[in-house]
């Protein structure tokens, strides 16, 4: 029964993984990363928009028209892919200027400004009518690259929205003659040639050839965001061809992230994205997507654009509904195992209960063993760490008297011999007569306080071999500007030496003033004057003394 459950929970836990089956992808990378882009579209904008504004206070500020002319173009080319209307708007504009110049050449250039701006909204006869008497003759060379570029957009646009089949075969016609065109007038080496190359192979079925073309180019030149943008959508025409989706929807990320940093508002991109992420059944992030390019469309009023849309919504209908049917199914699968899960799980919580009920008696049983367990290693531990410390004190005691047993036997050896020595020579002055030097030896106190010196000093070098690092962890228990420090390495002062004789366990001050030979109440100054220079509660300062040397302090 163990093994069923184990089994219908892991059957539970692994739904949600086989709906999602998302992975961490380079195309994830790249989704993740043109939503942030999209989230922070407004400073590209604003980016955009303070360009114009400079280009229209230079405008405003030029001097003659010549400036003024060159002023427009870059303001036309602001607004070309960005307003076509405020294109158009200048483009006419440029070609009064251009007219008050009287400079022919600058004409034409205005007039094909306005040609590329009606293009974008849409008004082809209009394109047509402006062009017609527009000839490469009339123009130099520098200009006939932009004349074929115009000419073949307006015939690739009329070939994509044609009605009737003869039509559409002559505008594809044309669009061939004046992309081969605009191949002969650009250098082998320029984006222009490597896109109309790549556009070329791509519609006579050579999308391989068209990779490797525009491949080559990437690879050798550094591109703007925005030719970064054309490169990587004309790459995604090719994998599509080549029936390599994961490869043309990276491409696509590539190009909408470009489109969108370089604050345009006419692309496809990201429209031909959200359409493959509603194939691929990402329906908000599409929709989000889709409303963008409406929005995007709108505003630069690109009518060719917003027809496109308009032919997207019916494809992105079938596309919605058909998901809606998938989820659908996928629903009812999980409904049933879930209702199978269901009964499963009833049948399983019987018999669980069935046990329960005999495990509740065997688990309080075992809660009052442990509880009385517990009780025992309470008092196991607190007996052991009772010995412990007894072990430890009986060490430490064991080593001071064997160190203090040994320095003892040494000082008695050596006082009997000092004995024998005074001896000598009392027994020789008395011998000789000299009972004023006998009398002078007797009343002075010199032996005595040499013997006390001695004797304080192999106390304190017995101490110090016993605890090496008592001074400096004495110092550690008081303020850091109290330390008291012995006048010479390899000894105490009598502050230390109370101390020390209170961490070999004699803490009674009278016991302290006989080994010391001060009064009790000296002793008691000394005590109360260094606890008072205690860095924490000075009460608990002979205890902390108490721990100096142990191996856990």
């Amino acid at each position: 029964m163990r093994r069923i459950i184990t089994t219908l929970m892991s059957v539970l836990m692994l739904l949600p993984f086989v709906a999602e089956g998302s992975s961490t992808t380079r195309i994830d990378s790249l989704v993740n990363e043109l939503d942030t882009v999209i989230n922070n579209r407004s400073h590209y904008f604003e980016v955009k928009e303070n360009r114009i504004s400079t280009l229209k206070s230079s405008l405003a500020e030029a001097g003659d028209d010549k400036k003024r002319f060159d002023i427009l173009g870059e303001l036309v080319d602001e607004y070309n892919p960005y307003n076509t209307d405020s294109a158009l708007v200048y483009s006419v504009e440029r070609e009064a200027v251009a007219r008050r110049i009287g400079d022919p050449t600058r004409i034409y250039n205005a007039r094909m400004n306005r040609a590329a701006a009606l293009s974008a909204i849409g008004m082809y006869p209009e394109v047509l009518e402006v062009m017609k008497d527009i000839s490469t003759d009339k123009l130099p060379g520098y200009l006939h690259p932009y004349y074929f570029y115009i000419m073949r957009t307006l015939y690739g646009r009329l070939a994509d929205y044609s009605a009737f089949e003869p039509e559409k075969k002559r505008y594809e016609e044309l669009t061939d003659a004046y992309r081969d065109s605009l191949m002969s007038v650009n250098e082998p080496g320029s984006l222009a040639f490597a896109i109309s190359k790549a556009d070329q192979l791509n519609i006579n079925g050579r999308p391989g050839e068209a990779l490797a073309v525009m491949e080559d180019f990437m690879a050798t030149h550094d591109l703007s965001e925005h030719d970064k943008a054309i490169c990587a959508w004309t790459l995604s025409e090719s994998f599509g061809l080549l029936g390599d989706e994961e490869a043309r929807k990276e491409q696509l990320l590539v190009s909408a992230i470009s489109d969108m940093k370089s604050a345009v508002r006419e692309y496809i991109s990201l429209r031909s994205l959200a359409l493959q992420l509603y194939k691929e059944g990402d329906l908000d992030r599409a929709y989000r997507y889709l409303n963008i390019c409406v929005e995007d469309a709108s505003k630069s009023n690109a009518r060719h654009r917003i027809i496109e849309l308009n032919e997207t919504y019916p494809m992105v209908n079938g596309i919605y509904i058909d998901a809606m049917k998938r989820q659908k199914r996928s629903l009812q699968w999980a409904l049933a195992i879930i209702t199978v899960i269901s009964l499963s799980l009833l049948g399983a919580l019987f018999f669980i209960r069935k046990q329960m009920s005999k495990i509740a008696a065997a688990r309080k049983t075992i809660e009052e063993n442990n509880a009385r367990l517990n009780t025992l290693n309470s008092r196991l531990t607190e007996s052991n760490r009772e010995l412990c410390e007894a072990n430890r004190s009986i060490a430490e005691n064991s080593r001071v008297k064997e160190t203090y047993i040994g320095r003892y036997m040494d000082q008695c050896l050596e006082y009997i011999e000092r004995l024998d020595s005074y001896r000598k020579s009392i027994s020789k002055l008395a011998s000789s007569g000299k009972t004023e030097e006998l009398k002078k030896m007797v009343k002075s106190s010199a032996a005595i306080d040499d013997e006390l010196k001695s004797f304080y000093g192999n106390f304190d070098s017995t101490f110090l071999k016993l605890f090496p690092t008592f001074v400096e962890d004495f110092n550690k228990l008081l303020q850091p500007e109290e330390a008291i420090l012995p006048k010479k390495p390899g000894s105490l002062t009598t502050e230390l030496r109370i101390f020390a004789l209170i961490r070999l366990g004699i803490t009674d001050s009278d016991r302290i003033a006989k080994f010391l030979r001060y009064s009790i109440t000296t002793i008691y100054n000394y005590r109360t004057r260094v606890r008072n220079k205690a860095a924490g509660d000075r009460s608990k300062l002979d205890e902390q003394v108490l721990l100096i040397g142990r191996s856990e302090h």
